[in-house]
């Protein structure tokens, strides 16, 4: 399996909205971070959809190697 790009090694601060949904991005390669643009066309990576169940201010990865995506869990921190 590839590896994604590491976009950043932090997570991405992002205010969300109830009931709204956000496509992260999981290849890394997207110029929209933490967001996907397509840029995973032609890989085997494939953006995972968030639904805000809330508002409030979440960590979507910036690493692209959590262990929960598409939020950060601290992985950024072992690369």
């Amino acid at each position: 399996m590839a590896e994604p790009k590491i976009a950043q090694k932090s997570p991405y601060g992002v205010d969300v909205e109830a009931g709204e949904s956000y496509v992260w991005c999981a290849c890394g390669r997207s110029s929209k971070q933490p967001f996907c643009d397509g840029s995973h066309s032609g890989t085997e990576f494939s953006p995972v959809i968030y639904k805000a169940e809330k508002s409030d201010t979440v960590f979507f990865c910036g690493c692209k190697h959590t262990g929960k995506s598409p939020l950060c869990d601290g992985s950024h921190s072992s690369l």
